[in-house]
């Protein structure tokens, strides 16, 4: 089954679809053994871990497709993949989708905020008209050729122009043809239920630690009636504080004896990405 269509039953089946961020494929790998039922890739983890970044749009389509199409060679499971604003006007939306179709990944989601975009988490945002959104979403469906490839809407209006336009915009993003809305940094409980009964379209739901959402459990969203939750920065944020840990560790005592009870051995390492699999095929020849 392609990855878009299994995405798309996985939309209209009962339950929440759990989509825990990949920065890099070893991330996504310890995703899908862990048993969830999508991935999705990190806008913010992909400029950070991968080229050095903050979440400001430093990181282009070319770059952000790369990492895409490497971290769905790595797992069967579909991948859900940030890409900011589209990248420009609506020639390049049209491209935009059609190369991240083409890497292999069952969804993207597009956003309304102004070139260079930011973190939806940070401040001083700024967003384009609606008029100006509606033909890229247009574009966006248009350029697909896979009708299971989700289109998925962000918003960042809530903390620009307030509930009443966001509301509106996502209405009209429906219009234009969003499969799935996003409405970025809802700012309580309240909202995100408020959002969802508004809304005639599955809601996806973004889970910042540290952010400025409520962090609500899957199972609260789901009865809530969100239909997938994100968690973007979560392996990124702990990883980074491991590092520094680890780093700290050995610049105090020359060793990182005191931590290897945390880590997990290099023959573990190697299996999570397939050691016995490739050497069983490489022995079928010996």
């Amino acid at each position: 089954m392609l990855s878009t269509t299994a995405l798309r039953e996985l939309i209209v089946q009962p339950g929440i679809i759990v989509a825990p961020g990949a920065y890099d494929c070893l991330t996504a790998k310890i995703i899908q053994q862990s048993g969830f039922p999508a991935v999705y890739m990190t806008g913010a983890g992909t400029s950070v871990a991968r080229y050095g970044f903050p979440d400001l749009a430093l990181a282009s389509m070319t770059e952000m497709i790369s990492n895409a199409a490497d971290i769905t060679a790595s797992v069967k499971i579909p991948v859900i993949a940030d890409a900011d604003t589209g990248y420009g006007g609506l020639l390049n939306v049209g491209r935009t989708v059609r190369k991240y179709e083409q890497s292999g990944v069952a969804a993207i989601h597009i956003e309304d905020q102004e070139f260079p975009k930011r973190c939806g988490h940070l401040e001083d945002k700024r967003v384009i008209p609606a008029k100006d959104m509606i033909p890229k979403i247009k574009e966006a469906v248009q350029s697909r050729t896979d009708r299971d490839f989700l289109i998925i809407v962000r918003t960042d209006a809530l903390a620009v122009t307030g509930w009443d336009d966001t509301m509106d915009r996502c209405n009209r993003y429906i219009d234009a043809g969003a499969d799935v809305l996003f409405v970025e940094a809802l700012r309580s409980s309240e909202e995100a239920q408020r959002a969802v009964e508004s809304l005639s379209v599955p809601l996806l739901y973004n889970f910042v630690e540290t952010g400025k959402s409520p962090l609500l459990s899957a199972s609260e969203l789901e009865e809530i009636g969100f239909k997938i939750v994100i968690f973007p920065a979560s392996s990124l944020l702990l990883v980074t504080a491991t590092i520094q840990k680890l780093m700290g560790e050995l610049k105090e005592k020359g060793t990182t004896l005191g931590m290897i009870d945390q880590m997990v051995s290099l023959q573990e390492c190697f299996e999570l990405v397939g050691l016995s699999e490739m050497l069983s095929v490489d022995a079928k020849y010996q």
